[in-house]
């Protein structure tokens, strides 16, 4: 980010430190913060020489909004470039397409995606249950010999995902539901999944029992966390995993294997967490 740290200088001045702190490009999309204090006309120089300098973006928007609800979106303000909101991410060789204000989706969590997908081997049957456009199902898919039941609520992003999978190539693996996680596994997945994946941290313990119908005696559960902490980073392991065990016991299951792994710093003392665990039917 050497480059933005260049213009944020050229543009604010002392002030360019609160500019910088944050950046997402998504396909040729740049998502910038500028703080309210910040909110002049400079913005929109700052956006014209970000293009300038860096030729592969052709859209710089402003967020305007904290992600927000259960669909995670954000609303943003137009800078420079192309008047847009829909562009094509590409990682680890699987494309998406998608709206940035009608979808969330955030590139911060590629690693995390990688990260799943080696653990996933031939032959299973996964659920996620909070898939949005496609990114943790498609790159399975892509990758591994799999059934994926996909589940969003947002109807853009089905849409999306649909999309997607048209253009991975990987519509033979996966069966995309819009609606409810809750009621969709109730209504609609009639066989056990040997994985669960719940990427949607303020809600996935609410629906664990879920998950854990859908695993029926016994099997895999990625459960997303936001922790937040006092002192340390073990803190926040600590209480991710004892939230997790005693939600599991509550509905009948014994965890057999836990691992914590850090995902993110969301902000000052807020940790975002995914518990790996294997759960069995008590």
């Amino acid at each position: 980010m050497r480059i933005l740290e260049r213009i944020a200088r050229e543009v604010y001045g002392d002030d360019y430190k609160e500019i910088i702190k944050s950046m997402d490009v998504i396909g040729d999309i740049a998502i910038v913060k500028i703080p309210e204090k910040l909110l002049d006309d400079r913005r929109f120089i700052f956006g014209e020489k970000i293009l300038d300098e860096m030729r592969y973006l052709k859209v710089v928007l402003r967020q305007r909004t904290p992600v927000e609800g259960m669909l995670r979106l954000r609303r943003f303000e137009y800078l420079a470039g192309e008047d847009r909101r829909e562009t094509i991410y590409k990682e680890y060789g699987a494309f998406y397409k998608l709206d940035v204000e009608k979808v969330y989706f955030t590139p911060r969590l590629s690693r995390e995606r990688k990260r799943i997908m080696d653990l996933v081997e031939d032959g299973e049957k996964i659920l996620n249950m909070f898939a949005g456009v496609g990114p943790y199902s498609i790159l399975i898919a892509k990758n591994r010999d799999v059934k994926i039941h996909s589940i969003d609520i947002n109807p853009y992003a089905v849409e999306y995902h649909l999309v997607n999978n048209l253009l991975n190539k990987v519509t033979d693996k996966i069966v995309v539901y819009r609606g409810d996680s809750s009621e969709i596994v109730l209504k609609y997945i009639d066989e056990e999944v040997d994985r669960v994946l719940m990427p949607l941290p303020d809600y996935a313990i609410r629906y664990l029992q879920y998950a854990l119908k859908a695993i029926g005696k016994r099997g895999y559960i990625h459960i997303y966390l936001h922790i937040k902490y006092d002192k340390d980073k073990e803190e926040a392991f600590e209480k991710a995993s004892k939230i997790t065990v005693e939600s599991v016991e509550k509905h009948g299951y014994k965890v057999n294997e836990l691992n914590v792994n850090r995902v993110r710093e969301v902000s000052t003392r807020l940790l975002q967490v995914c518990v790996d665990l294997e759960a069995e039917k008590s």
